[in-house]
């Protein structure tokens, strides 16, 4: 799946004119339409407001990703998932899910001060 489709299904699903996106993230009508038509391709900027708005990851955005948000993602497998997990199990998949969302050593400031 391409970026522009990507962005136009996500658009959709919030039943957002482009011009309504466009004022959003402070582009053109146009411009969201040539993003969708793959015809131009968003700054980073764009990108970030893009992944705000949707409440999506930029790698998710990009097609790099098919997990629309790591942190929803957890919260929902958590809860679904951990049914006849032992204690041990539970705790190492909190631990994993650190090391996705803050880093290496699973801390929030990635081991600086």
């Amino acid at each position: 799946m391409t970026f522009g489709e990507r962005l136009k299904i996500l658009r959709k699903e919030k039943n957002f004119s482009q011009e309504e996106l466009g004022n959003k993230i402070g582009v053109a009508r146009t411009s969201v339409a040539n993003y969708e038509t793959n015809r131009n391709f968003p700054t980073s900027e764009v990108l970030e407001k893009l992944s705000d708005v949707f409440n999506v990851s930029i790698d998710y955005l990009l097609g790099k990703s098919d997990i629309r948000n790591i942190a929803q993602e957890f919260e929902f497998a958590y809860h679904k998932e951990t049914e006849g997990l032992s204690a041990e199990e539970i705790q190492e998949a909190v631990k994993i899910y650190k090391q996705i969302k803050y880093g290496k050593n699973g801390d929030k400031n990635n081991g600086t001060k």
